[in-house]
């Protein structure tokens, strides 16, 4: 870690970022480490080639959007988690204080991480449509900023009471299926809520496969009691739900609004998700696919 870009969201999650962005230079100078700080706002006019390591004070939708700078590189995300989900920092147990993430940085404890490609967009997390996407897209932001990562579950509470089912056409593997669902969640991290539970048997960060989770139904009693069954992980594809894992993902699309990481998102045509393993590295507390 020689030189770093300090990639700093002022907007995120209730604008800790700008506290934050102090603790984060005050390190830098301790360590004698050659720096130079950026607004999330100046990331397309940065010569990302210039620094070996990525400091990004944010949520996981600032995360993802240095992807595209970082990936199938050597330079290294250095993540302080302070957005509204914050579930990449909580996959890769790095702590919420500022000065705890910091030591997992100063540790210098390396993961290799997956990365989804949806059409030309990256991401490090999940996509969503549906139900899924309700809760991310709708969520008025008064509404996070007053009661931070607990307003998606109040909003989750809400949008489960007036699911809305849709056709889709989607294909894996070998496999093509015609489907009526609420929900479809693709994801290269299934933990939500913090880590309380994941929408995935399996999911894990490095396993190079997505994650497909579908919610087929409707009537908010059976919703809820699929959604205990989750929590308790008792998960179980069926015709209620369906899970699997597979490296390709296809969906039969037209002019349908989902969300990227928490970032809504329009899509105009078909929906192509791909994996590219460990395609990112990050520093990281977990024992995930490690290397010093």
């Amino acid at each position: 870690m020689k030189n770093v870009l300090v990639v700093n969201n002022p907007h995120s999650g209730r604008r800790q970022a700008l506290k934050y962005k102090k603790s984060v230079i005050k390190f830098l100078f301790g360590k004698h480490i050659k720096f130079k700080c950026i607004g999330i706002d100046e990331v397309e006019s940065t010569a990302f080639e210039e620094f070996d390591t990525v400091f990004v004070i944010g949520g996981d939708g600032t995360v993802n959007k240095i992807i595209p700078y970082v990936i199938n590189s050597d330079k290294v995300i250095g993540i302080i988690p302070s957005g509204t989900a914050n579930l990449l920092a909580a996959k890769l147990q790095i702590p919420s204080d500022v000065n705890k993430a910091l030591k997992v940085i100063e540790s210098g404890k390396i993961s290799d991480i997956d990365t989804l490609k949806i059409n030309d967009t990256y991401s490090i997390l999940r996509f969503g449509l549906g139900y899924d996407s309700d809760i991310i897209c709708k969520t008025p932001q008064s509404l996070k900023n007053r009661f931070g990562y607990f307003a998606y579950f109040l909003a989750g509470i809400l949008f489960a009471l007036r699911l809305k089912q849709k056709y889709y056409t989607i294909s894996y593997d070998d496999k093509k299926l015609s489907i009526v669902a609420t929900c479809i969640i693709a994801a290269n991290a299934g933990n939500m809520f913090r880590n309380l539970f994941s929408i995935s048997q399996k999911c894990e960060l490095n396993d190079g496969l997505l994650d497909i989770f579908i919610l087929k139904v409707k009537n908010p009693i059976m919703f809820f009691i699929e959604f205990l069954q989750i929590i308790f992980d008792k998960k179980s594809s069926g015709s209620k739900a369906m899970y699997f894992q597979t490296s390709n993902f296809k969906i039969k699309n037209d002019f349908t609004t989902g969300h990227i990481d928490g970032e809504k998102t329009k899509f105009k045509n078909d929906i192509e998700i791909n994996i590219i393993p460990k395609s990112v590295k990050v520093f990281s507390n977990s024992d995930i696919c490690t290397n010093s």
